[in-house]
Parts: structure tokens; C-alpha cells; sequence
């Protein structure tokens, strides 16, 4: 009992000795401490991403890690941190960081779950729309007058009623087709989905006036669909070549029976998807730039059902069904809907919900006295735009606190000052404009000082702006010291050229046509006509009829292991065999053979470039390690690799 009391003594003890204390250092640069802790976060985090075995060995990862480190160190020194296009673009990244990590959670899920639901419908509709200012308070003639439309739109229907008000200045009368979740402002989006189909909406209010919508139709989401495409872009090298009559002699060849998936590699332009038989990432309506491309991928209703040819501003092009389905489960995209919510109007909801709450942890008091003076200060020039701040006003008395910040009177003297324009020609109470600008303000500086506080409350926020801070400066600095240097660097460049010619080749060549068939006999005939002398041109015009297209060629250099070319194709001049490739038939007419040989270095110059940038770097780093000195503490890293065997 006493030796298993022991043993189990001891494995705590070791336990509690492995474990990474917050103020490990696990090595130092210079004067600098990096943290043990810093290390196992980034580690742990890049782990499933790395494809490279060799980065998952702590050593080599460590070693990854202390060439980060010193790269940052330098660019510090040579103060890129200081520059004000690095200082802008790191204030923007984190302005849209901020964003992410701002929310009230029960107030966000509420509108998250609610977005997902509307997701699945779509709504057909048609609005009314009575252009009015925001800040209008005397609204009344207006919600009248679309009573009195919306009684018309009821009894007449809604056609000769747009016909007659509709100006496109002050009133507005359109069909707005089907639309989904996000696709309107909130308020808009709201009234059509709690509106009946058949039936009008009571009016209502967004930032543009009053509406009212009269909603027609609703129909299930059009969810994901697969697709696979053969295109031919509207531009080509080949100035003979016409994309509209070559997409149609491409469908033609799918009507005699060939392959979907062996034309798209022969002959589709969209070189990504081409090699898997034209097959594109599923995606939902109005996820793509092309909205013809849409209507007709989501047109096709059964599996493996094809478009006829239809044209984009991107080419030609035939669609085939893989698959489709309706609307993802919420939990898949819950992530999707979170961003949505926060970039939409909503967001003014999950501010207000945010300011309430974070007003109790701030310990933010309303200040009667401040705003009583402030309600004595408004007179009829603040409705004329005419209102100045006064010159006695005690600018650095307190007005309000939040956390550890204070808030004064000129701060809001100010903001009443520049407000004052949302109120011109109008009369309100100065005890509710005060009450009303205050609201604002106040939940305006809670969020500030929350956003400006943020990296200090929240550590998973400071460790991801902290990485894209070091992140940016490493972008600056590489570009400065290695990627600038070896494309600017001429004589260099041809110098490590020079040096490494050997690895920069050539395959073996040939500039040739090849005859395509989906019938071997066709093929075989133009095998005959080739032998008797006859040109590719006057083959195809013998060999396709008016409505059939037999045959089609493709001319160009091809390199060894181009997936146009058979695996086992022959590189040698005149007329090859008969091939059977990508489920179709072809002949070579190779016109001369490119044997084997070295690229220019112009041929050659992004392969190049980047080899060049590579040695670049690593004598960089060679010296960055001169410059500066890296002592590692074996100790922690023993814990640091015992944490990680654990």
C-alpha cells in the first residue's frame, strides 16, 4: 500500500512539475522573453494545418518558431511598426477584429436562429415606398397615405396602383422578384416574412421612409446545388477560334452520346475545374458573380440533366446536375449567420443589448444634475442649425464615468453640437432631445471603451491581434528584405539562374493538332484522309455533317504530362497512332518535336524568382541569428515537450 501510495505521489508530483507555468520563458532573444506559453498556443493551433511532418517535431517547430521571433525582432528594429501605411492598415484589421468579439450572446443567438429560419423561405413581393427623412418625427400624413394605398392595393390589386403613383423621386413602386434573409434592410426583411402570402402589410418604417409590401408568393430556399461545366471563355489566343460555334459543336458531341467529364478535360477553358471533369464547390443562390449561371444550375431537376449552351460575361457555357439539397442544418452554418448578423442592420440591436449590459460592469451612473444643465442650454437656434457651445461652459467637469475613463461636459457639449443638424426646422421638447442625444452618447462611449479595452479583458482577442501584428510586420519586412530584393535584384537573379540552369527544363514538346472522336471509326477515317495528304481544316468540314459533330481538333505546344495528351503518347514527328484517352479517340498530327532542354530564364522566371527568394532568405536568417542572440531554456522545453507527449 505504502509503494502504490508512493508511486501515485510521485506521478502528481511529475505531473505537476511538466505542466507549462504562464511565466515559463522558453527562450530569449537578446533581452526578450518569449513565453513557453506562447509557444504551445501557436503549436497546438497550427498542428492539424501543417502538411509537412517535419514541422510537427517540436525541434523543428521550435526552430520554425525562433526564426518568427527574430524576423519580428528585426522589423522592430528597423521600426516598420512606425510606418504609417503598417499603423493604418493594422488599425483597420483590428477595427474589423473588434467586431467579431462585440456581442450580446443572448440577444445574438436570438437574431442568428431567426435568420436561419427565414433562410429556408424565400419571398416573392412588391412594395410601396414613401421616401421620407429619418429624423422626420411628424409622420402621420405619410402612414395616412399608405393606409389610404394599401386599402387600394387590397381592393384594386397592385398593378394599376403602382402604375399610377410610382415617380421614381418621392415615390417608389416596384416588384422586387423572390429574396431571402440579409438581401433587405432588417425592418423591411421582417414585414415581408411576417406578412401572408396574398396579403398587404400595415405600414412601417426603414431609414429610406414608409412602406408597405404586398407579399405574392413564398417558396422553400433553393438550398445547394453541384454542378459540373464545360466552358469556353469569350476571349481566346486562338483568333480563328469562335466561342459560340465551339461550345455548340461541343454540345453537339453530348447529344451523339460522348462524355460530359471527357469533354470538359478535353476542351473546357476554366482550367480549375477542367482536370475533374468540370466539376465545381456546391454553392446556394447568389453565392456566385454570375447570375445567369445560377438561374440555370438551379433550373436542372434531375441528376445528370444538362443545359443547353448559354452565355455569362465570363464565356459560353454547358451545366450539368451532380447534386442538390436543401438547406444546410443550422448547426453548419451557424458560424456563416453569426458574421452575417454582426455586418447587418441587426447589429444596432446587439449594440444596444451589448451597451445595457456592459453599463453594470462599467458601473456607468446617469448624471441628472449634468443633463439638467444641458436641457437649459437648448434654445431655438439649436433648431436652426445656429446653436453654439457656450463659452463658459466648464469643459473638463465630469459628465459621466465609465470604468476607468471620464467623460466631460465638452465631450458631450460637442456631440449635442454636431447633432444639432438632425433636428433643424423642428420643435422638441429640450427635456426629450437631451434624453434622446444622451441615450445615444452613452451607449456610443460604453462600446468605445469596450472596443478600446478589448485586448485587455478578452486574451483569446490580444492573442489573435497580437499575431496579426507581428503577422503584418512580417509581410512588410519580407517584402522589404526578400521577396522586392530577388525580383529587383537582376544581376542577382541571372546569377542564381546561371548556377541552377539544370533545374529549370524543359519536358519534351510538340507543336501539333489533334483530331478528336468519340467513335474509333471516325477517327480511323481521318487517319486515312491524313495519310492521302488532307488538311485538318477539309477533314472536319468532310467528316462533320450539318447537324453532326464528329470530330473536333485542338492545336498548341504541348508539354509532356499535359492532360490533353495520352500517358503513353510518343513524342516523334508526322502522324501518330490512333489513341484511346479521357474516353475518346484522337490522332496527332505533330508538326515538329521540342526535345528536352533548358528554360530562358524569362520561361523560367517565377520558378526562378521564388527558388532565388528562398536563398535570399535563409543567408537572411544566417544573419538575423549573428545579430541577434537566441538562448533557449532546456529545462522548459523538456516541459514543453512533455506537455505535448501528454
Amino acid at each position: 500500500m505504502k509503494q502504490i501510495i508512493t508511486a501515485i505521489f510521485f506521478c502528481m508530483s511529475f505531473a505537476a512539475f511538466s505542466q507549462i507555468d504562464k511565466n515559463d520563458v522558453l527562450f530569449t532573444v537578446d533581452d526578450e522573453s518569449i513565453m513557453a506559453s506562447d509557444f504551445l498556443r501557436v503549436y497546438n493551433k497550427n498542428l492539424d494545418l501543417v502538411k509537412d511532418e517535419t514541422q510537427k517535431d517540436v525541434d523543428a517547430y521550435l526552430e520554425l518558431f525562433i526564426n518568427y521571433q527574430l524576423k519580428v525582432k528585426e522589423a522592430k528594429r528597423l521600426e516598420l511598426d512606425k510606418d504609417a501605411k503598417y499603423i493604418r492598415e493594422f488599425s483597420n484589421y483590428k477595427s474589423q477584429l473588434t467586431k467579431n468579439y462585440m456581442s450580446e450572446s443572448k440577444v445574438t443567438d436570438a437574431l442568428v436562429k431567426e435568420a436561419y429560419n427565414r433562410s429556408t423561405t424565400d419571398v416573392e413581393a412588391s412594395h410601396i415606398l414613401i421616401i421620407l427623412d429619418e429624423n422626420e418625427k411628424d409622420t402621420t400624413q405619410v402612414y395616412n397615405r399608405l393606409l389610404e394605398l394599401r386599402d387600394r392595393v387590397i381592393k384594386e390589386g397592385y398593378a394599376p396602383v403602382q402604375k399610377e403613383v410610382h415617380n421614381g423621386k418621392t415615390v417608389y413602386a416596384e416588384n422586387l422578384g423572390y429574396f431571402s434573409v440579409f438581401k433587405m434592410v432588417y425592418a423591411f426583411e421582417t414585414a415581408a416574412y411576417n406578412t401572408e402570402v396574398g396579403e398587404v402589410s400595415m405600414p412601417f418604417r426603414t431609414r429610406f421612409g414608409y412602406h408597405i409590401v404586398n407579399v405574392t408568393n413564398k417558396r422553400p430556399s433553393q438550398g445547394e446545388v453541384t454542378v459540373a461545366h464545360i466552358m469556353v471563355a469569350k476571349d481566346q489566343k486562338d483568333s480563328l477560334l469562335n466561342p459560340e460555334r465551339r461550345i455548340k459543336e461541343i454540345y453537339k458531341k453530348l447529344q451523339q452520346g460522348e462524355k460530359f467529364e471527357s469533354l470538359a478535360k478535353q476542351f473546357s477553358d476554366d482550367k480549375s475545374s477542367s482536370a475533374k471533369g468540370g466539376l465545381l464547390t456546391p454553392f446556394t443562390g447568389g453565392q456566385l458573380g454570375s447570375k445567369e449561371f445560377e438561374d440555370m444550375a438551379f433550373s436542372l431537376k434531375e441528376k445528370d440533366e444538362v443545359t443547353e449552351p448559354f452565355k455569362t460575361d465570363f464565356g459560353w457555357h454547358i451545366v450539368k446536375l451532380i447534386n442538390k439539397k436543401g438547406v444546410q442544418p443550422f448547426e453548419d452554418v451557424k458560424a456563416t449567420f453569426v458574421n452575417k448578423v454582426k455586418r447587418d442592420s441587426r447589429s444596432r440591436l446587439i449594440n444596444t443589448a451589448l451597451a445595457n449590459q456592459l453599463n453594470e460592469k462599467y458601473k456607468v451612473a446617469d448624471n441628472k444634475i449634468a443633463l439638467s444643465y444641458f436641457e437649459s442650454l437648448i434654445n431655438d437656434n439649436f433648431f436652426k442649425q445656429a446653436w453654439t457651445v457656450p463659452t463658459d461652459l466648464e469643459n473638463e467637469k465630469a459628465f459621466m464615468t465609465i470604468g476607468k475613463k471620464t467623460i466631460t461636459y465638452e465631450e458631450f457639449a460637442k456631440y449635442l453640437f454636431k447633432n444639432q443638424r438632425s433636428y433643424t426646422n423642428k420643435q422638441v421638447d429640450a427635456n426629450v432631445l437631451i434624453n434622446t442625444v444622451y441615450k445615444a452618447f452613452k451607449e456610443e462611449q460604453i462600446i468605445r471603451y469596450h472596443r478600446e479595452n478589448l485586448e485587455f479583458e478578452n486574451e483569446d482577442f490580444a492573442h489573435v491581434l497580437k499575431e496579426y501584428r507581428d503577422g503584418l510586420l512580417l509581410f512588410d519586412l519580407m517584402e522589404k528584405q526578400v521577396w522586392n530584393a530577388a525580383s529587383k535584384d537582376t544581376v542577382g537573379l541571372k546569377t542564381y539562374y546561371e548556377n541552377h540552369k539544370s533545374d529549370y527544363m524543359w519536358h519534351d514538346r510538340v507543336d501539333a493538332v489533334m483530331l478528336s472522336s468519340a467513335g474509333e471509326k471516325m477517327i480511323k477515317k481521318a487517319i486515312k484522309l491524313l495519310d492521302k495528304g488532307k488538311t485538318v481544316e477539309s477533314i472536319e468540314a468532310e467528316l462533320n455533317q450539318k447537324d453532326t459533330q464528329n470530330i473536333m481538333s485542338t492545336k498548341g505546344v504541348f508539354e509532356k504530362g499535359n492532360q490533353v495528351l495520352p500517358k503513353d503518347f510518343e513524342f516523334k514527328k508526322g502522324i501518330s497512332k490512333l489513341y484511346n484517352h479521357n474516353d475518346a479517340y484522337h490522332v496527332v498530327v505533330v508538326n515538329s518535336v521540342l526535345p528536352k532542354s533548358s528554360k530562358t530564364l524569362d520561361e523560367a522566371r517565377g520558378k526562378v524568382v521564388s527558388d532565388y527568394q528562398n536563398q535570399i532568405e535563409s543567408d537572411w536568417i544566417n544573419a538575423l541569428n549573428e545579430r541577434y542572440t537566441v538562448k533557449v531554456n532546456d529545462r522548459v522545453l523538456k516541459k514543453v515537450k512533455k506537455q505535448i507527449l501528454n
